[in-house]
């Protein structure tokens, strides 16, 4: 799980202006290892991009790492604004 973690901090503090403000938490549910990424609300937009071209980029090469275990790895962007 770390290595997944690590995976997405180094994806995502270069695409933000404020890397202090990322929020990375780690849940699990029968089926799912499910990250829960935060960041400013200004760099929200930088994080899903044109058409969620971004996010869809993110997600695919975070689905793509296995892990061990029969759970499945799931990625939820947060809107930082509640």
């Amino acid at each position: 799980m770390t290595d997944v973690k690590q995976l997405l901090l180094t994806i995502v503090e270069p695409l933000v202006t404020h890397p202090e403000d990322i929020k990375l938490e780690i849940a699990e549910s029968h089926d799912f290892v499910e990250y829960n990424l935060s960041v400013n609300p200004d760099d929200i937009g930088r994080i899903i991009g044109k058409q969620g071209r971004v996010a869809k980029a993110i997600r695919t090469i975070v689905y793509s790492v296995r892990v061990s275990g029969p759970k499945k790895v799931r990625l939820n962007i947060l809107d930082g604004s509640k």
